[in-house]
């Protein structure tokens, strides 16, 4: 396994692999769903609380193990949970650190307690600290598809309200939006983006698809849409060309996941360093400034 620097011929011979292909497939689903929802994370300052939930995941990992079934499912009933009593326990998403340490606590204990209790090997569980994207089965690239179908249909029924509501909560709230149930939607969507995300990249390194990418576009851009497609862009590009060095130059000896983590942050470096430099700000010239629209819908103070 060479590389020929002939991209088309290299992708090639690299797709006639089983595992490169689901790599690839589940790779792609889950940057272009943690683009989306990243952006929204970095609006909504709630990256400690995808920090937390990749962490409450491990534990639900764990409880899997311990119960026999696969991972993804223990992560998923864990981090909902988990996501549910921090969006519950505190009202607005910039002011969430206490209740989200709170139960990022509780859940790391119960970890610790699942992974004593099992008597065998649990490398299926502490494989989630890291990833393990080139071992993705073609039933799990299926649950995930399924499973990211449903987040971006839910995220385009409810877009434009939650983009309102992250761009400016005290004036939704003025403005009679559900605070808490678009927080608590929000939050299970993010727990579901979250436990598909730790099985190509791991617990401990979810912040390079949920939130660098993001991170860098809100300071390219001061459009929702365009940051949105940077963010997916650069997610794509750096699971991509992760996925391609991996497999070409190291021969598959080092983590994919390595690869992903360092051109994430190379990016992101590149980006803080042009934004010093004052660079960014020729783009925010020619990008106007977002204000917060309402949603279509009644104003309590309207009929005070």
């Amino acid at each position: 396994m060479s590389f020929s620097w002939n991209l088309l011929t290299d992708f090639r011979f690299l797709w006639q692999f089983e595992f490169m292909r689901n790599a690839f497939e589940a790779g792609t689903i889950v940057a272009f769903v943690a683009g989306i929802i990243g952006y929204f994370v970095v609006l909504r300052r709630s990256a400690f609380a995808t920090h937390a939930l990749g962490h409450v995941g491990f534990s639900g990992g764990a409880a899997a193990v311990l119960l026999g079934v696969n991972p993804v499912y223990g992560l998923l009933v864990f981090t909902i949970s988990g996501a549910g009593g921090m969006a519950l326990l505190g009202r607005k998403a910039s002011s969430r650190d206490l209740e989200i340490g709170t139960v990022l606590a509780f859940m790391l204990a119960l970890g610790v307690l699942f992974i004593q209790l099992y008597k065998g090997y649990a490398g299926a569980a502490y494989s989630l600290l890291f990833g393990d994207i080139i071992a993705i089965s073609d039933a799990e690239v299926l649950f995930t598809l399924g499973a990211s179908v449903a987040v971006l249909a839910v995220m385009l029924l409810v877009y434009r309200r939650l983009l309102f509501a992250s761009l400016d909560e005290d004036v939704a709230e003025a403005k009679g939006m559900p605070m808490v149930a678009l927080g608590f939607l929000f939050m299970v969507l993010l727990a579901v983006a979250i436990s598909m995300a730790v099985q190509v990249i791991g617990v401990l390194l979810i912040f390079a698809l949920m939130v660098t990418p993001a991170a860098m576009a809100v300071r390219l851009t001061r459009r929702p849409a365009t940051a949105v497609l940077v963010s997916v862009s650069t997610a794509l590009f750096a699971v991509w060309a992760g996925l391609f060095i991996s497999f070409f130059a190291f021969g598959g000896q080092f983590p994919a996941s390595f690869f992903i983590v360092s051109i994430a942050f190379a990016l992101y470096v590149v980006v803080r360093v042009a934004d010093v430099l004052g660079l960014t700000r020729v783009l925010h010239r020619t990008t106007p400034v977002v204000k917060p629209v309402a949603p279509p819908g009644p104003n309590p103070q309207e009929s005070m």
